[in-house]
């Protein structure tokens, strides 16, 4: 990705309050503050989210910074850029809110694959999970296409998950350098550290990164005609239910997860099998796409007792050398389909009415 303009320093009031590397920056100061701080609210959203793994808490971090920066912005002396000074502020509100808690993970972080006959209904609470975000809230509407690129590659759930494994400073060093472009004395600066401690915190965290060896997916490409027609499969088999359809698409290793639930399932065979049985009530089921962690992802309904399609999940789809690798549902569609602005409900064969 494009390295930032500015250098990362300055101050946040009370401990924060270190602005002392001046350099020229592209602020805007002729505009009110609330604009000026209104322009960094995606890419804001997009650092918290990767380091904490839940978009909801991410929102919160940066309306957080935004209240600091508004009660602060009397002590900050323009001597480094309004863009390095929120994201100072950011990275401690990131920092505090990871203190003494568990990382958020994915369920085939936290035990092996399970089959039909051993899964349970075990379910864990919210803040277990890294959860979805619309790619709409971290990635850039109108930057250069290799940049989008970039963005979507570095919001991927895999990738996500893997960020979750490293210690906080050192994630919050390996998103600054690699993922943001960021020099490593501008961390340094940002961190109140040394470019050597800079240094050997991203080292660790490469080293912890290619440990677990986060799998390479393919972001979405709304033009690209062979991922459009795989897409096209996909629904076709899944909203027919044709298992048949659905093993010609999914990779023999592909794994089903469904968050809140804490088991997983891998293999074709193992996932059919699941919406065979305890899963046949998505027979029926109508898709809504949308775009989620840089990748396809559809909104799914399921057919309502009473008529018409109710929320069930929103599925995350992970692709790879035109195969489906794994197919993430995310059950909590109370907050979920709000976020993503699908319908709450379907009328009549997927016409996106809301009921």
């Amino acid at each position: 990705m494009a390295e930032p303009t500015t250098t990362a320093s300055t101050a946040e009031p009370s401990e924060d309050t270190k602005d002392t590397e001046h350099t020229e920056h592209t602020d805007a100061p002729e505009q009110p503050l609330e604009l000026q701080l209104e322009r960094f609210r995606r890419e804001l959203t997009g650092y918290c989210y990767r380091m904490l793994g839940s978009v909801f808490e991410a929102e919160d971090a940066v309306q957080e910074t935004m209240v600091r920066a508004w009660r602060g912005h009397q002590r900050f002396e323009g001597r480094s850029s309004l863009r390095s000074w929120l994201y100072r502020i950011a990275t401690n509100v990131c920092l505090d809110a990871l203190k003494g808690r568990s990382n958020r993970a994915r369920p085939m972080d936290l035990g092996g694959p399970v089959t039909v006959a051993t899964a349970s209904d075990a379910i864990l609470p919210e803040v277990t999970w890294i959860g979805p975000v619309p790619d709409g809230r971290v990635v850039a509407e109108a930057a250069d296409p290799a940049e989008v690129a970039a963005q979507r590659e570095s919001v991927r759930l895999a990738f996500i998950a893997a960020l979750q494994r490293l210690a906080p400073r050192q994630r919050a060093v390996l998103i600054l350098r690699e993922v943001l472009g960021w020099h490593a004395g501008e961390v340094a600066e940002l961190l109140d550290s040394s470019t050597a401690s800079v240094n050997s915190a991203l080292q660790r965290a490469r080293s912890t990164l290619a440990a677990c060896e986060p799998a390479d997916t393919d972001p979405v490409r709304p033009l690209d005609q062979e991922q459009a027609a795989l897409l096209a499969r996909y629904v076709r088999a899944f909203e027919n239910y044709d298992m048949e359809g659905l093993v010609l698409l999914l990779h023999e290793d592909a794994v089903l997860s469904m968050p809140p639930f804490a088991m997983w399932l891998r293999g074709q065979q193992e996932i059919c099998g699941w919406m065979l049985g305890p899963g046949h009530g998505c027979r029926g089921s109508r898709l809504i796409p949308v775009v989620a962690n840089g990748a396809p992802a559809f909104g799914q309904y399921r057919p309502a007792p009473d008529g018409g399609y109710a929320p069930w999940a929103l599925q995350v789809l992970e692709i790879s050398a035109g195969r489906i690798v794994g197919l993430n549902s995310f059950l909590d569609t109370d907050v979920l389909f709000p976020l993503f602005g699908l319908p709450p409900r379907l009328e009549q064969e997927g016409t996106g009415q809301q009921g």
